[in-house]
């Protein structure tokens, strides 16, 4: 019996959807995890530091009222007082504006309100991925992300990250930024 001249195209269309499987694995591997904001305990990071800062300009204005006498550096006292506590009440929205972001070549960063700034940290060109903690966030549990490129000036800090979260990223940049270099 002959063959039918149909059922060639039918085989050959069904021979080919081996391929999607590996670009699911492709798919997987470069998932965009979407923005990611830092945790709201970094609120008081932030204000305890605005404090502190406030309370050594503010003294250091009034000591010199005191010692030398100046009447202008009272008033110098009030305006950073002022000044001060005005940041202090943004510090709150200051930090929601901080956000990460993985995507499948790099790493998205970005902060702000008024002056906003993005940069894009390439996994290939990160040589350095390291996390610090300072006495307040150490004691609310919280971490610094430091990634540092082959330009000193495209450092990037994601700071008020959970240490289990930070410790997790480290390690994730880490290998992407391996297997990225590997593949150059």
């Amino acid at each position: 019996m002959p063959e039918s001249p149909g059922l060639q195209p039918e085989e050959t269309v069904h021979d080919e959807p081996t391929r999607p499987e590996a670009s699911d694995a492709v798919v997987a591997e470069t998932a965009d995890t979407g923005w990611q904001r830092v945790s709201p305990k970094y609120v008081v990071v932030e204000v305890v530091g605005s404090i502190i800062g406030m309370l050594i300009f503010v003294g250091a204005a009034l000591a010199a009222y005191f010692l030398l006498h100046w009447q202008w550096t009272i008033w110098l006292a009030i305006a950073i007082a002022v000044v001060s506590l005005i940041g202090i009440a943004f510090e709150p929205r200051r930090v929601r504006s901080i956000q990460y972001r993985l995507r499948a070549d790099d790493l998205l960063f970005r902060r702000g309100i008024m002056f906003q700034r993005q940069v894009a940290v390439p996994y290939g060109r990160m040589q350095l991925v390291d996390i610090t903690r300072g006495p307040v966030a150490r004691a609310l549990g919280l971490a610094d992300l430091k990634f540092v490129t082959a330009a000193a000036a495209s450092a990037v800090t994601v700071p008020g990250l959970p240490m289990a979260e930070a410790d997790r990223l480290r390690d994730e940049l880490v290998a992407l930024a391996e297997s990225r270099r590997a593949g150059l």
